[in-house]
C-alpha cells in the first residue's frame, strides 16, 4: 500500500521477503541515523521476525522524499508489528508495537529518520494510524533511547493531537571506554585490578588457555551451543527452564551469528581450559560501540574466575581497537558498576486515540501501576517482601529472577521484556560474583 500524507509518501510492508526489496535504502538510513545501532538493522530484525513473527503481523511502514521524480530517497522508517493483547478473560486488544519487541530480546529499538525529517515523519506517521484506527487500539514504543528524536518529534504531536500518552523509564547501564587500557584500569578497584592480571596468570599456569573471538563460520556451531550449555546449567541447578530452552532463541541466535559474522559485527568471545570451552561472552559491534547481550560460564571452574578472566580479557582488546562505550543494555548497574558501568535508561512510549478502548486500557495499566508504587513507599519493606514472594508465586516466578532486588513484576505490557532482561541479568551477576 503507497499513500502521500504530511508531504512524505508512505508505503506499508505486510511481508518479511517483499521488505527485503528495502535492504539497500534501509543501510544507506541506518549509516545517516546518528543514534544507528544493531537493534535496528535488517540483520537483527530479520533475524528476530523469522524466529518470533508467528501470531504478529507486520507492519514496516517506509516514508519516502515525494519532491525525488522516482520517490527513491528513504527519509524515514518505522518497523512496527501487530499482535493481540489479552487485557483478562476472553477481553483483548490489538497491540502495535516495535518489530523486535516481544521476546525479551531487544533492547535500544527505534525509529530510523534522517536528520532534519523528524517533524514531517511524526505527523504523518500518526495521520497513518488516525486512518488505520481499526486496525489497531493501542502502541507501545518501547526501549527507546531517551535522546531518540524521532520519539521527541512523536511525542509532541501526540499531546498537541490530545492523544493518551504515557511515558515509562528503563534502567540501562554502559561503560564509556577511555583511550587506553592503562586509563581505564585506574577505575576499577585495586583489588579488581590485581585479580586481573593474578588470575589470568594462575590460568596459564594452570592449563592450556586459549581466549580468542569466534571469527569463522564454522565455529559458530560449538561456541552456540557451549553458550546455551553454560547459561542453561545456572537455571537448570535452580529448577528453573531458563532463556535457551526456547527453540525459537536458540534459532534466533544461529541465524542472527550468521549474519553478523559474515558483516564483521559479532563479538563472540571465547574461554578454553584444555581444550574445553569453559566461558563464552556474546555481544556485537555498531561503529564504535559494543553491545553486551548474553553469556555463560562453567560455574564448576568458579575458584578460577573464568568469566572474570574472560571480561577482562575482552574489554583490553575492544579498548585498543577503538571502541569507546560497552553497553550492558538493560538492568540495574549492580554487579557491572565494579566494571566502571554508568546508570541510564530507556523510554517507553505509550500510546492511543482519545476516547478509545485502547486509551482506557492504558489509563488502567497506568494507575495500577501508580497504586503500587505508593503502596511500595509505605509499607515496611519485611511487609513488601511478603506481598512481592506471594505475586511472584502468582505470577509463576522464582525468586532467582528478581534476585537483584526487590522489584515487584511491571505491568502486563512490560512483562514479557523485563522478565528476559532479568535471567540476562543474572546469568551475568554469577559470572562476576561466583566464578
Amino acid at each position: 500500500m503507497s499513500a502521500e500524507t504530511h508531504g512524505l509518501q508512505v508505503r506499508a510492508y505486510h511481508d518479511l521477503d517483499d521488505l527485503q526489496n528495502l535492504v539497500p535504502a534501509w543501510e544507506e538510513l541506518l549509516s545517516a541515523y546518528p543514534l544507528a545501532t544493531t537493534f535496528c538493522s535488517w540483520e537483527w530484525l530479520s533475524s528476530w521476525w523469522r524466529a518470533f513473527g508467528g501470531g504478529r503481523q507486520l507492519l514496516v511502514l517506509a516514508f519516502y522524499d515525494p519532491s525525488q521524480c522516482d520517490h527513491s530517497q528513504l527519509v524515514a522508517l518505522a518497523t512496527l508489528s501487530l499482535e493481540r493483547h489479552r487485557v483478562v478473560g476472553p477481553v483483548s486488544l490489538i497491540k502495535l508495537h516495535l518489530m523486535g519487541d516481544g521476546s525479551g530480546d531487544s533492547d535500544s529499538l527505534d525509529m530510523l529518520v534522517r536528520p532534519g525529517w523528524e517533524e514531517r515523519f511524526a505527523g504523518a506517521l500518526l495521520h497513518y494510524l488516525e486512518e488505520q484506527k481499526r486496525t489497531w487500539d493501542f502502541c507501545e514504543l518501547n526501549t527507546l533511547p531517551p535522546e531518540s528524536p524521532a520519539a521527541g518529534s512523536l511525542l509532541r504531536y501526540l499531546q498537541k493531537q490530545e492523544w493518551t500518552a504515557l511515558q515509562h523509564q528503563r534502567v540501562a547501564s554502559a561503560i564509556p571506554l577511555p583511550g587506553n587500557w592503562e586509563t581505564y584500569l585506574e577505575q576499577l578497584s585495586s583489588e579488581d585490578q590485581k585479580n586481573l592480571g593474578r588470575y589470568t596468570r594462575r590460568l596459564e599456569k594452570r592449563y592450556q588457555t586459549r581466549m580468542y573471538r569466534c571469527t569463522q563460520e564454522s565455529e559458530l556451531p560449538a561456541v552456540l551451543e557451549a553458550l546455551f550449555q553454560l547459561h542453561q546449567a545456572r537455571w537448570q541447578a535452580a529448577g528453573e527452564p531458563g532463556s535457551f530452552e526456547s527453540e525459537e532463541r536458540r534459532r534466533f541466535y544461529y541465524e542472527l551469528s550468521r549474519l553478523l559474522l559474515a558483516r564483521g559485527r559479532l563479538e563472540l568471545w571465547v574461554l578454553e581450559l584444555n581444550g574445553t570451552i569453559v566461558a563464552v561472552q556474546y555481544a556485537f559491534r555498531h561503529g564504535s560501540t559494543v553491545f553486551q547481550l548474553q553469556e555463560g560460564f562453567d560455574s564448576e571452574r568458579s575458584s578460577d574466575r573464568v568469566g572474570f578472566v574472560l571480561r577482562g580479557h575482552v574489554m583490553k582488546q575492544l579498548i585498543e581497537e577503538g571502541v569507546r562505550k560497552y553497553d550492558f543494555l538493560a538492568g540495574e548497574p549492580g554487579y557491572k558498576a565494579r566494571w566502571a558501568a554508568q546508570a541510564g535508561h530507556y523510554v517507553n512510549y505509550h500510546f492511543a486515540r482519545p476516547f478509545s478502548l485502547g486509551s482506557a486500557y492504558l489509563r488502567s495499566v497506568h494507575h495500577a501501576q501508580q497504586g503500587k508504587e505508593w503502596l511500595r513507599a509505605r509499607l515496611p519493606k519485611g511487609a513488601w517482601d511478603i506481598l512481592h514472594r506471594i505475586n511472584l508465586k502468582l505470577h509463576g516466578k522464582s525468586s532467582l529472577e528478581t534476585q537483584e532486588g526487590s522489584e515487584p513484576p511491571l505491568s502486563i505490557d512490560e512483562k514479557g521484556q523485563t522478565d528476559s532482561a532479568r535471567r540476562r541479568e543474572v546469568q551475568n551477576v554469577g559470572a562476576d560474583k561466583k566464578d
